[in-house]
């Protein structure tokens, strides 16, 4: 009947009963419920199938059977699921139920091969020419519509059930569950969907439910080092099961919901837990679970790391106001002199706060990853205490003289990398500072001191310094310390030129035991000094002043400049007989003058206080304190006929102290500074005057500004304090009563730049 295809014509229900049903699908039927899945099916035997297949499928209408064929093509596919699959599985549960589907599900694919390997002329033409569903699609298709919606909630739930098992620490069979979730994802056909629709969404849910549960036992066990343990572990094997047998799509998914009830809903109580909290960790420098704290709660994002940040900088905040009450505590106990003395040079002070910082900078480095909240954490905590002064000076005055005592020579005995060090911390702290400008005139006071009286350590320091303060806060507020270094440099090229001048011109007698030398000052960069203009200058110093005025009038061409000389700020080496020893006194210009007046008086001839006045022609202010210097200070070089250690101008007469006595052959006598030091009052004039000066500039731009925007500028462009809106509002009634500018008629809150 089938030996020649060309001239036979092929029945339907002969090919289909006789051939195709017992030749191939129910021995194909038989393998698969027997478990044979080799090698199936001889190739004779498909062989056969296919040609009658082809010859059913090939023959002139009405003999062509290709839509009966794609008929009973589903019809054996869903008897099959209906009568054998579907009955096998309900009877299954548990790890015996997954275990089936698999089994099911391989068979499955397998037949689909088969059926498809039988048919496949149908997808080459009937198939693709009506638009049906390929073979192997309809094949899935079956399988999705009679087994898998029959039994996907209960295969779900087993799948679920062996997670939680797991969880639980009960061995499963992983490759199993891999098997299980892969026919979720190949049901989707191309779609992740149905995975993530009938599988995903309930397991979530389950986790959800399941860890919500976990959190409130560990709670009222664990102590939030342990429970953060717990959530680590936890989160890496949540990590591992996506790995081994979990779609990749669920991974936000499932870290989400174990972060949300794990962390995000205990937050607060694991930070603010009694014993054990952020607080507790802090204080006891606990690196290890701060790190993971930090770590876990990273994963919430800003909304677990906020809280934290605020806790650090209470924290913080805490620590750094008992350095500063301790202080006010400490110089509450002291004397009113070593109280004035300490308030304004606290070395210790400052390194306990370096230290504190130090220690907390380190944290947000190492524990906290550098990150921006905690930064900022760090930063409002500092600036908040650093600028809470304790006592009468303010921490800027602090910071300026714990400089001090590293740059100048005698200071703290340091090597050059550990000053660097030091100074380079120090510049931390006074970032945080908002009487920077304060600062600033309390280092320049002290930076000439060094300059002047050569008493810096280490010139290249200075400059260290000086760029440290310039990268923090740009050229604008180092300008006048870079200017007095300079002048320093160029003072020494003028010492040259000086001394050659000297020799060419014999402006000195030869055999004069002099050595002299002018430091000439720009004005702007330096601070303020009293010239005491009108003294009487001792021959030999008047005989200097005048050849260095004629040498920088001739040699330097600034005929047109006008010296003006600072005494005050002189220095001298004065050699002095007393008693029957010589001795070689470092002082002050003005001190080198009185001590002058002695020369070649004998100890038995004293000079009044009003001899000395009228010699010398200084005002009573400085000459008391020149002479307390000398006569009533550690160094009693003039003897004082008084008995009080005050220099009383009428009675008090001087002499040369016969019985002096010091070990030391050369030696310094100290004097307290003829110059006031920064006011209050001088400051705020300052302010003041630049705050006037920002209100202008940004007026002179705009034009037209209102008040809310012109202050906001000026806070923004004064970045050495921070003035009060008092003081803006005050410097702007100020500029309108000198016409700078005007208010708008109509807005009264708006204001006009007047040209």
């Amino acid at each position: 009947m089938y030996e020649d295809a060309r001239k036979v014509t092929y029945d339907f229900t002969t090919g289909w009963n006789d051939e195709i049903l017992p030749k191939a699908i129910e021995p194909l039927k038989v393998l698969l419920d027997e478990g044979i899945k080799g090698e199936g099916l001889s190739n004779q035997a498909y062989a056969h199938t296919y040609s009658v297949c082809y010859n059913l499928c090939t023959q002139k209408h009405p003999y062509n059977y290709s839509t009966e064929l794609y008929e009973r093509h589903g019809q054996v596919i869903v008897d099959y699921l209906s009568m054998t699959v579907v009955p096998s599985l309900h009877d299954k549960h548990d790890t015996f139920l997954l275990h089936e589907v698999c089994r099911r599900w391989s068979n499955h694919k397998i037949m689909n091969r088969w059926m498809k390997s039988f048919f496949m002329y149908l997808d080459r033409y009937y198939v693709q020419y009506h638009s049906l569903p390929k073979l192997t699609d309809a094949g899935l298709n079956h399988f999705k519509d009679i087994v898998y919606e029959e039994l996907k909630k209960d295969v779900s739930n087993a799948v679920i059930f062996q997670i939680n098992e797991e969880r639980d620490k009960i061995p499963i069979d992983r490759s199993l569950l891999k098997n299980v979730v892969d026919l979720y994802v190949q049901m989707g056909v191309g779609s992740i969907e149905v995975y993530e629709a009938d599988l995903e969404a309930p397991f979530l849910n389950s986790t959800e439910e399941y860890y919500a549960r976990k959190a409130d036992e560990w709670m009222a066990v664990d102590d939030t080092p342990s429970y953060l343990l717990k959530v680590e572990k936890v989160l890496a094997d949540e990590q591992d099961r996506l790995i081994n047998f979990l779609n990749n799509v669920t991974e936000t998914k499932l870290l989400g919901v174990v972060e949300k009830e794990l962390l995000g809903k205990k937050k607060m109580e694991l930070l603010e837990k009694d014993g054990s909290g952020l607080k507790i960790l802090l204080e006891h420098e606990k690196h290890d679970d701060l790190s993971r704290m930090f770590q876990l709660f990273s994963r919430l994002k800003e909304e677990g790391l906020a809280p934290m940040a605020e806790i650090f900088r209470t924290h913080v905040l805490e620590s750094g106001m008992e350095r500063i009450l301790a202080r006010s505590a400490r110089l509450e106990t002291l004397p009113d002199k070593e109280r004035e003395k300490e308030s304004s040079n606290d070395p210790n002070f400052v390194k306990d706060l370096i230290s504190l910082h130090e220690k907390y900078l380190e944290m947000v480095r190492n524990q906290f990853g550098s990150h921006a909240l905690f930064q900022k954490a760090l930063k409002d905590a500092f600036t908040d205490f650093v600028n809470r002064d304790a006592g009468e000076s303010k921490h800027a005055e602090i910071m300026a003289s714990f400089c001090d005592t590293l740059l100048k020579s005698g200071g703290e005995k340091l090597g050059d990398d550990e000053i660097e060090a030091f100074l380079e911390k120090v510049v931390l702290l006074f970032s945080y500072l908002s009487d920077k400008d304060i600062f600033a005139e309390i280092y320049r006071d002290m930076l000439a001191k060094r300059l002047l009286g050569q008493r810096s350590a280490s010139d290249e320091m200075e400059r260290t310094m000086v760029g440290k303060l310039k990268q923090r806060c740009g050229s604008q507020f180092t300008g006048k310390f870079e200017g007095m270094i300079n002048d320093l440099q160029v003072g020494t090229d003028h010492k040259t030129q000086f001394d050659e001048y000297c020799v060419t011109k014999e402006k000195f007698a030869a055999g004069t035991e002099i050595d002299f030398g002018v430091q000439v000052l720009t004005t702007g960069y330096w601070p303020t000094y009293r010239s005491y203009d009108g003294l009487n200058l001792p021959p030999i110093m008047a005989k200097c002043v005048q050849v260095f005025s004629e040498f920088y009038t001739e040699e330097t061409n600034h005929g047109t400049r006008r010296l003006q000389w600072i005494h005050s700020q002189g220095n001298a080496e004065v050699r002095a007989k007393l008693g029957k020893s010589r001795y070689e006194l470092q002082v002050v210009s003005l001190q080198a003058m009185v001590l002058l007046m002695f020369h070649n008086v004998p100890y038995s001839t004293p000079l009044t206080y009003a001899e000395l006045k009228d010699n010398i022609n200084l005002p009573d202010e400085a000459l008391k304190r020149i002479l307390h210097s000398l006569a009533c200070g550690k160094l009693k070089v003039l003897k004082k006929s008084g008995a009080t250690g005050k220099v009383n101008v009428e009675t008090d007469t001087f002499v040369g102290n016969e019985k002096f006595t010091n070990k030391s052959r050369k030696f310094r006598i100290p004097m307290a500074s003829l110059d006031e030091a920064k006011s209050p009052k001088k400051i705020e004039e300052d302010r003041g005057i630049a705050i006037e000066a920002a209100i202008v500039r940004i007026m002179k731009a705009r034009k037209i500004l209102r008040n809310q925007e012109l202050q906001a500028e000026v806070l923004v462009q004064l970045a050495f304090f921070q003035p009060s809106v008092k003081a803006i509002r005050k410097h702007i009634e100020a500029l309108i009563d000198r016409e700078y500018l005007e208010r708008d008629p109509e807005d009264r809150t708006k204001f006009h730049y007047l040209a």
